[in-house]
């Protein structure tokens, strides 16, 4: 018996199509449409709103919440160069957090029907995708859900008093991952370190998909292997 391939119309809402890809799904999402035009997911238009969001609301939404949690340890009894210590320790952390996201939870490997659609939903868009404005931050009802786990985690792992600055950190470098992330896709870069950081950026999405995992820096690329190889040293092979 043979199974006719299913094709994915793109003038319809996407989310409950791709699942039905199945092996072919990982192929079909690493080839882009480029367009600032991004496409509908849902029926629903309350789900739809959800999935879009302008790059501000980001920093809006969260840089007040980070000053208050980086401003609470100060107030348990901390120096401010403590506290700057905390933060920046955070953000480093967040990194780490950034890079281990991108490698294995956004480029895992997926077949079945929700494994397909969640991933989809997750990160698979933005690769489908990758210029479509307001889906290139994470949704703050999201983010909101996800950070309760990482504070509680947080909690068990330092003292009452330095855990908030360390959040805040920690958030604070998320927000820059998500700027930083909107930046590389739709700035226009005019000094050499932007630059490189968005030519190494869009490498991961048009040429080496599986490497590259990092956003606001190379560093853990380097550390774990996954730095991606230049045309040169390929061609010096």
């Amino acid at each position: 018996m043979v199974v006719q391939e299913f094709t994915v119309d793109l003038n319809k809402p996407l989310v409950f199509q791709v699942g039905h890809l199945g092996e072919a799904y990982e192929e079909w999402v690493h080839q882009p449409i480029v367009s600032k035009e991004g496409p509908r997911f849902f029926e629903s238009d309350f789900w739809e709103y959800l999935t879009r969001n302008e790059w501000y609301v980001i920093p809006l939404i969260w840089l007040p919440v980070v000053a208050w949690f980086i401003s609470s340890s100060i107030r348990l009894g901390h120096t401010i160069p403590q506290v700057v210590l905390m933060a920046a320790f955070g953000i480093f952390v967040w990194t780490l957090i950034e890079y281990t996201l991108h490698r294995f939870l956004f480029h895992i490997k997926t077949k079945s029907y929700w494994g397909n659609t969640l991933h989809y939903l997750i990160h698979g868009c933005h690769h489908k995708h990758p210029m479509d404005g307001l889906r290139l931050v994470f949704p703050p009802a999201a983010t909101a859900v996800l950070l309760f786990p990482f504070w509680h985690v947080l909690k068990l792992m330092s003292t009452p008093s330095t855990t908030p600055a360390l959040f805040g950190g920690g958030l604070l470098g998320y927000v820059m991952y998500d700027v930083t992330h909107y930046y590389l896709h739709h700035g226009q870069p005019t000094n050499e370190v932007p630059k490189n950081l968005k030519k190494y950026h869009l490498n991961h999405h048009f040429r080496i998909q599986n490497k590259g995992f990092g956003i606001t820096s190379s560093f853990w690329d380097k550390a774990f292997g996954t730095l991606p190889t230049t045309k040169m040293s390929e061609q010096s092979r």
